[in-house]
């Protein structure tokens, strides 16, 4: 059976990147063992298929280790097909599976929060791939795998541009590695690349040729891919003739090694380098590779989508099965009760019962159709006010602010899930009592500021809000969110203007924004188009004025008395 370090072990010769873990007992789940066979045969797609079915079933063993193990597995899968994002997305989801007070789970929430770090590093998130790598030395229980993720540390310093920082570490680990003449060329490249960094008068050629000479013994292609695009890179100012030269060498050694990114990256420096003739010929070859990367990688993410969808789709269409043949074991029984009463009544009850009967189901099943799309238009519009636009502010506000209030964000999480609760529980959502309606305005539109956009409030005073109706302000906190998200998802905005203006017995919105405005041709969403609906129904009027290229402006106004 396979073991679940045969996956990190692989990672780590390609990579140099990624930890060893300790082998494990054998695991009674065929889906687990599937994957890596898959896995072995170079097929991510089936690897990742069998990884989600065997997280499937750890779940309903209630095995939460095993849960994490399938999830960090999935995660660097998509981070070697260049799927960065999702890569993330399934990281972070097998954290709340690992239990940092378990010492047992500590090598791999190392080992999770160094993907992380991997695929955030290749989204030049550097400060937070930084941050991910720290936490994986802080549960890090095995020397080796600290030594990998010190490096990786150092790196995204380095590609952060905080020399110092990376030297230091660099400084303190190449001492650990003499054992190991791979990891000591690795070292010692990346340490005479920070010297040269910090200062570009330093002689690094001379380590950087002894880093190389080691590789080209050990017979490291992926490290003389790094040795030449170093030293390509300190001759490229200084003797450009020497720097073509190791650049050709690197795209030879990128095709070895079939790395992708890495010919790309070569290729880029011959174009930049060689003599027209031969730069055109790059160039050609350059825009091939990159179109197919870029295709390859689109249908990878594809593929992992879709693999998802269709797990969760089989899993629902069970759970209908099921519902199907309790329904349909509950008509039998019903059905033998009918025909036992029936039996004893005369045929006369028996043929007017049944005219009656199917009459009757009839008109109740029209009526319950009915029902049903009223409630679904109700439902889908509650959905749509509480929690799509409730999620989007919330993931507005993590996007672009640094100081995350987290309780306020959980209270409101909360909050959104006791109102969805209560959608699934066909209830009325009522506001709270007495809401500070001044307050929740200006909380509101402040979510949507960011660095690059700015949201000026005027008129939102509190004693004007006192004689309003609780109905009325609900109404309207509901349209500012619509503008706000659709400036959000549309404008481009930097600069937003919200105005209240209060007159005797009428309350009038002006809004404005910088950004692209809204093309004639444009469909309004459904979310402007509720909008225009809420203002219909409290006797208002709305009116767009648009000017296409230089931004929106928006007039509401509502009666108030």
């Amino acid at each position: 059976m396979k073991r679940f370090s045969l996956y990190i072990l692989i990672v780590f010769f390609y990579s140099c990147q990624q930890a060893v873990i300790q082998k494990e007992i054998p695991i009674d789940n065929p889906a687990y063992d599937k994957a890596f066979e898959y896995l072995e045969m170079g097929k991510a797609d089936s690897s990742f298929f069998y990884f989600n079915a065997a997280k499937q079933i750890f779940l309903e063993k209630g095995d939460s280790l095993q849960v994490a193990k399938c999830l960090i597995n999935m995660a660097i899968t998509q981070k070697e097909q260049g799927d960065y994002f999702g890569s993330q997305e399934t990281a972070l989801q097998a954290v709340p599976f690992l239990d940092e007070n378990k010492p047992e789970h500590h090598s791999f929430l190392s080992m999770n929060f160094n993907a992380l770090g991997l695929s955030t590093d290749e989204l030049y998130d550097y400060p937070k791939a930084i941050l991910f790598y720290e936490l994986a030395i802080k549960y890090s229980d095995d020397a080796q795998n600290t030594l990998i993720y010190r490096n990786n540390l150092a790196n995204a310093y380095l590609y952060n541009r905080d020399y110092k920082k990376a030297r230091e570490i660099y400084d303190g680990i190449i001492g650990g590695t003499h054992k190991n003449a791979v990891e000591y060329a690795r070292v010692l490249s990346n340490l005479t690349r920070v010297k040269w960094k910090q200062d570009p008068t330093y002689p690094a050629i001379n380590d950087y040729q002894k880093a190389l000479k080691i590789r080209q013994q050990e017979h490291d292609l992926r490290g003389q891919n790094s040795s030449f695009l170093h030293i390509t890179e300190y001759y490229e100012d200084q003797k450009p003739d020497s720097a073509l030269f190791y650049a050709k060498k690197r795209y030879d050694i990128a095709k070895k090694i079939a790395s992708p990114d890495d010919q790309i990256k070569a290729l880029k420096t011959l174009i930049q380098l060689s003599p027209s003739d031969s730069s055109k010929y790059y160039f050609k070859i350059y825009n091939v590779l990159n179109d197919s990367i870029q295709e390859a990688r689109l249908v990878a993410k594809n593929q992992f989508t879709m693999i998802r969808y269709e797990v969760e789709k089989n899993k629902a269409d069970n759970l209908s099965l099921q519902k199907d043949n309790a329904e349909k074991e509950f008509n039998i029984v019903r059905q033998r009760i009918w025909t036992f009463c029936v039996s004893l009544l005369c045929v006369t009850v028996i043929v007017g019962g049944t005219l009656w009967y199917k009459r009757r189901k009839e008109r109740m099943q029209f009526e319950a159709q009915n029902r049903i799309k009223a409630n679904q238009l109700t439902i889908s519009r509650k959905i749509h006010d509480v929690v799509a636009n409730g999620l989007y502010r919330v993931m507005t506000e993590i996007e672009n602010r640094e100081d995350i209030d987290r309780e306020g964000i959980l209270d409101r999480l909360e909050m959104m899930y006791e109102k969805s609760r209560d959608i699934s529980y066909e209830t009325d959502i009522t506001p709270d009592a007495e809401p500070d309606c001044q307050k929740q305005v200006a909380e509101l539109l402040k979510s949507f500021v960011t660095e690059n956009r700015k949201v000026i409030i005027a008129g939102n005073d509190a004693e004007q809000w006192e004689g309003v109706t609780a109905h009325i302000k609900h109404e309207v906190h509901h349209v500012l969110q619509e503008l706000m998200v659709n400036m959000r998802k549309h404008s481009q905005a930097t600069d937003v203007v919200i105005r209240f203006d209060w007159s005797p017995g009428l309350l009038r919105i002006f809004y404005s924004d910088n950004g692209v405005g809204m093309p004639e041709s444009q469909v309004k969403g459904n979310g402007l188009t509720s909008t225009g609906n809420r203002i219909s129904n409290l006797d208002g009027k709305i009116t767009f004025v648009n000017n296409a290229g230089k931004g929106l402006k928006v007039e509401v106004s509502i009666p108030i008395f």
